[in-house]
């Protein structure tokens, strides 16, 4: 597909983490790109000179209609890209109402938006967390989905509505369930900028550069090699460029949906993930040992054998030294931001 026949495509909760990593894979690919955010947690610094950006919500039906109108979508054009949505697991339990308010009912608003308006095509931000906790391991997608928390269960319900209706009108849609998202555009153009964030990579490496005095280990007695959680790191631009690739395989083949893990099929525990800081920092980080936070599976591994088969996905960057020096990369350029 050339340049000139890419459809275009508006990413919800661009200015966000993994949201804007897909802005730049799409640009580089030479797709016409939009941003909807309502920057909650999003930074328009995270979203590149050029692009539209528009400040809004996803359940602003007539902003919407106005985006697809000037972007050209709509009547069989265009394609969503849908990062827009909250994604902290222990906050989802402490308050599950906001949860399944931002992530399912504005997605069930946006989805409509989509079908009135005849946008075709729609990605979708997805979870390993609606797995819940797996019976096997490495988790396959034809493992039930029984989330064990808000969060996984908010997910969930919007990869049925895609489901319900791409069975009925004329979309078809890409789920994909992440993993553990890590690691920085290896050319310092995005990371993850969010003040107070949970994931674990963002915490050490703020760490190791003094933003914080040590990094807390959710529960040690899990039935795991060293007691800690295992997770499968994947790093957000390989993320990207599969997202990339899903939606080249919707605009060939329209009559067909998927749903696909985003992982290397590799898990690293808790403790691991410290230890490769403390290498590529050549400090030791403090940890701190705490109770199991709520809704934590204790291993969490894909197989990623389905998106290996069905897109020419090729990661570039498995290899979780690689991921911890672009996050480290990252967090010292975003220093440079805020004194700026």
């Amino acid at each position: 597909m050339t340049s000139s026949t890419k459809t275009p495509v508006l990413v919800t909760g661009g200015a966000g983490y993994i949201g804007s990593h897909a802005v730049l894979a799409l640009r580089d690919a030479g797709w016409d790109v939009a941003v909807i955010d309502n920057f909650t947690t999003g930074f328009r610094f995270a979203v590149p000179d050029g692009v539209p950006l528009y400040e809004g919500d996803i359940e602003d039906a007539a902003l919407l209609a106005s985006i697809f109108a000037e972007q050209g979508m709509g009547n069989g054009k265009g394609a969503i890209m849908h990062f827009a949505g909250s994604i902290v697991v222990p906050e989802s339990v402490e308050n599950p109402l906001a949860y399944y308010h931002n992530n399912t009912v504005k997605s069930r608003a946006l989805i409509e938006a989509a079908v009135t308006a005849g946008v075709p095509h729609f990605i979708f931000s997805s979870t390993a967390a609606t797995y819940g906790i797996p019976a096997v391991s490495p988790v396959n997608e034809d493992c039930p989905q029984v989330p064990i928390n808000p969060y996984g269960w908010s997910k969930l319900m919007t990869e049925q509505m895609l489901g319900d209706t791409a069975a009925v009108h004329q979309m078809n849609f890409c789920a994909l369930r992440y993993f553990n998202v890590a690691g920085a555009d290896p050319q310092a153009r995005s990371g993850q900028s969010t003040a107070g964030a949970t994931h674990l990579i963002k915490v050490a490496v703020e760490a190791a550069l003094g933003k914080r005095d040590s990094v807390a280990v959710f529960g040690t007695d899990y039935d795991t090699p060293d007691g800690t959680g295992v997770r499968d790191y994947i790093h957000v631009s390989d993320l990207a460029a599969a997202h990339v690739l899903a939606l080249e395989a919707l605009t060939v083949q329209p009559q067909r949906s998927l749903r696909m893990n985003c992982g290397y099929g590799r898990g690293f525990s808790v403790l691991e993930v410290l230890d490769a800081v403390d290498r590529v920092t050549n400090l030791k980080l403090d940890r701190k040992m705490q109770p199991r936070r709520a809704g934590d599976p204790g291993s969490l591994i894909s197989d990623p054998s389905r998106i290996r088969a069905t897109l020419p996905w090729q990661p570039q960057y498995a290899d979780l030294d690689v991921i911890i020096a672009h996050a480290l990369q990252w967090e010292r350029k975003l220093q440079e931001i805020r004194c700026s």
